[in-house]
């Protein structure tokens, strides 16, 4: 098992070190300098030749490229162009503040997809089969900014009951109940908006596993349809969440975009979509490398969690 291990993670260096060159080149290669989006018509050519030259923008791409991945390396992820802020500063605050609202939806949304995927699926055909997969089909085709809207307009404007916007109330003093009211309608888009994939995951992996000879030989013995379902069935069919979970680290940096600019939540999302919109490259390259690293470390932590519960992976590392 060790050497699979070993062999995965010796796999996801150059991968990453790959995507790092392809992620720089790329944003180089775009129709103007970072420097333009801070010029203004009154500066003179040799003043604008200063700043690409403080920015080491007209050094050729591969020395620009080896410079910035020594300095991220070293853990200094530098300074925004626009706003002169220091990035680590800036996403050492913001990337809290988007697992505040990530990691209690997903896990809520995991519960809640086990119980109704392994009932849908132990159910196929029925009733409740239908109305899961009617709320999976229905909750996919909305946008998820059209249903943050909706919450708004329902929660926040007509009824009052919950704050619309922000993490704390302005002017008031902080306190963890101010934070909880601010972090329902959030939470509870991210939630719905994450159900539907998990739920047909495990719906379908329910299925699966219900036509298996282990099931028949089971009901033979006269176990219960709800000892197999739970017992048996639930820890195979949860498996292929291993990979979705996995898939779903980089949302603890890129966060829900959507979500946090609709919500005005200070989380990771509007600070990318800010860069974007100002061409501030050295926050899109860190957020980018960031989020594209964690997609490798989630794949690599899903193999390793098959490694260690499929034996047949197992034994295949040993070999």
């Amino acid at each position: 098992m060790g050497k699979y291990i070993g062999k995965r993670i010796l796999q996801a260096i150059p991968l990453v070190i790959l995507i790092s060159i392809l992620t720089f080149t790329l944003i180089q290669l775009a129709p103007y300098d970072a420097v333009d989006s801070i010029t203004t018509p009154d500066m003179s050519a040799e003043y604008i030749e200063a700043l690409k030259e403080e920015y080491g923008l007209n050094d050729p791409i591969y020395r620009q490229y080896l410079a910035w991945a020594k300095k991220t390396l070293s853990g200094d992820f530098g300074y925004s162009i626009v706003t002169h802020s220091n990035i680590k500063e800036a996403l050492s605050q913001r990337i809290p503040a988007t697992m505040l609202i990530v990691i209690p939806s997903y896990l809520v949304a995991l519960m809640i997809a086990v119980i109704l995927g392994l009932i849908a699926g132990a159910k196929q055909g029925t009733l409740i089969d239908k109305i899961v997969d009617g709320f999976c089909s229905i909750t996919m085709s909305t946008p998820t900014f059209w249903m943050g809207l909706i919450f708004l307009y329902i929660f926040s404007y007509k009824l009052n009951w919950l704050p619309s916007l922000g993490m704390y109330t302005t002017g008031q003093e902080k306190s963890v109940k101010d934070l909880v009211w601010h972090m329902f309608l959030p939470c509870v888009t991210l939630t719905i908006a994450f159900l539907p994939q998990m739920i047909r995951y495990v719906r379908s992996s329910t299925i699966g596993q219900l036509a298996e000879d282990y099931v028949s030989v089971q009901r033979t013995y006269g176990a219960t349809e709800k000892n197999i379902l739970f017992r048996h069935v639930l820890k195979n069919a949860l498996l292929p969440l291993i990979t979705l979970v996995g898939m779903s680290l980089p949302m603890l940096v890129t966060g829900a975009f959507v979500t946090e600019s609709i919500f005005s939540w200070p989380g990771v999302g509007p600070y990318f979509l800010g860069a974007i919109r100002g061409f501030d490259y050295p926050i899109i390259l860190v957020i980018l490398i960031l989020s594209s690293s964690l997609v490798i470390i989630g794949n690599l932590l899903a193999d390793i969690l098959y490694g260690l519960i499929d034996t047949r992976i197992k034994d295949l590392g040993n070999s």
